[in-house]
C-alpha cells in the first residue's frame, strides 16, 4: 500500500502562525521533506517535533523527488514543508507534487500562512480579483517586457521581490506602469514588519532612507481606463510635443496613462503630423 504526501504550510515569520492540524501531521509523518534542514529545524525544535528529515532544495529537486517518491511507494507518509509559506508557491515542491500525481499517490493540502494573502489583506487595494505574479526576471530588459505585458491588467497584481533588486524593480514599475498606488510589505509577521502604502514614487522615497533587507511583497493597483479616445490621446501627444517633449517620450507617457498601444499611438501621431505638413 502506498503512503500519502501532505503539503504543509508553515509560518512565514512568527512561529506561532501554524495550525494545530499542521503540527499533528508533522508529528505523525514518517519523514519530513524540507527545503533547508538548518531553517526547518528551528520550527521543529520549537514544537518539540523529532522526525527524520530529507533535504529538498531547488538545485536537487529532481534527484530528491525520486528519493521521496520511493519512500511514498514503500508505504511511508511524507510531510513536505519549505522555509516559509506553502510548498510549490514560489518555493520548491512543484516537481515532487507532479511526480506524486503521476505515481498515483494521494496528496493532501494542509493550508496555512501565505505572504501573498497576508499582503493583500493589509494593502488597502481591491481584493475582489487579483493576479499573483511572484518573481519577475532578474534581468532589467526582460523584467520590463514582463511588466509591459501586465500593464493593462485590471486586477490587483501581487509580486515578490528580493532586497537587492527591490529598488530596481520599483523604478521599472514606475517607468512602465506610471505612478500607481501600491502597498510594499516587508518582513510580514516578523519583529520589524512594515507596510508602506502610497504611489510608486512615494514608496521609492521611503525606501531611500529605510533599511532594505528580507523579501518584499509588492501589491499593485490594477489598470484603470481613462476614457480617452485615440483622437483625444493624439491631441494630448501633440500638446506635449509643442511644450518641448520628444515624440517618443510623449507617446510613452500618454500610452502609459491611457492603456492605448504605444505602437498605434506613435504611428498615428506620425500620420497626423505628416497630414498637417501636407495641409500647410
Amino acid at each position: 500500500m502506498k503512503g500519502c504526501l501532505y503539503i504543509v504550510s508553515t509560518p512565514i515569520g512568527n512561529l506561532e502562525d501554524i495550525t494545530l492540524r499542521a503540527l499533528r501531521i508533522l508529528k505523525e509523518a514518517d519523514f519530513i521533506a524540507v527545503e533547508d534542514t538548518r531553517h526547518s529545524v528551528k520550527l521543529l525544535n520549537y514544537y518539540e517535533i523529532s522526525r527524520p528529515m530529507i533535504s529538498y532544495w531547488r538545485e536537487k529537486e529532481k534527484i530528491k523527488s525520486k528519493v521521496i517518491i520511493d519512500k511514498l511507494n514503500s508505504g511511508y507518509t511524507v510531510a513536505l514543508i519549505t522555509d516559509a509559506g506553502t510548498p510549490g508557491i514560489s518555493d520548491p515542491g512543484e516537481v515532487l507534487i507532479r511526480d506524486a500525481i503521476n505515481e498515483g499517490i494521494e496528496i493532501f493540502p494542509i493550508p496555512g500562512p501565505s505572504s501573498l494573502v497576508a499582503a493583500l489583506s493589509v494593502s488597502g487595494l481591491s481584493t475582489r480579483r487579483f493576479t499573483f505574479i511572484g518573481f519577475l526576471s532578474p534581468k532589467t530588459i526582460q523584467r520590463k517586457k514582463e511588466l509591459q505585458a501586465l500593464r493593462v491588467e485590471r486586477h490587483t497584481l501581487v509580486f515578490y521581490e528580493s532586497p537587492h533588486r527591490i529598488l530596481n524593480f520599483l523604478d521599472d514599475l514606475s517607468e512602465v506602469f506610471g505612478d500607481r498606488r501600491i502597498a510594499l510589505c516587508h518582513e510580514l509577521t516578523k519583529l520589524h514588519e512594515d507596510t508602506e502604502r502610497g504611489t510608486v514614487s512615494e514608496v521609492i522615497d521611503h525606501l531611500q532612507n529605510a533599511k532594505i533587507a528580507g523579501e518584499y511583497v509588492v501589491v499593485v493597483d490594477g489598470f484603470e481606463e481613462t476614457g480617452l479616445s485615440i483622437g483625444d490621446a493624439l491631441n494630448e501627444i501633440g500638446q506635449l510635443i509643442e511644450s518641448g517633449m520628444r515624440r517618443k517620450e510623449a507617446v510613452e507617457e500618454i500610452a502609459s496613462a491611457t492603456g492605448i498601444s504605444k505602437k498605434v499611438l506613435y504611428k498615428e501621431s506620425i500620420e497626423v503630423n505628416r497630414m498637417g505638413v501636407e495641409d500647410d
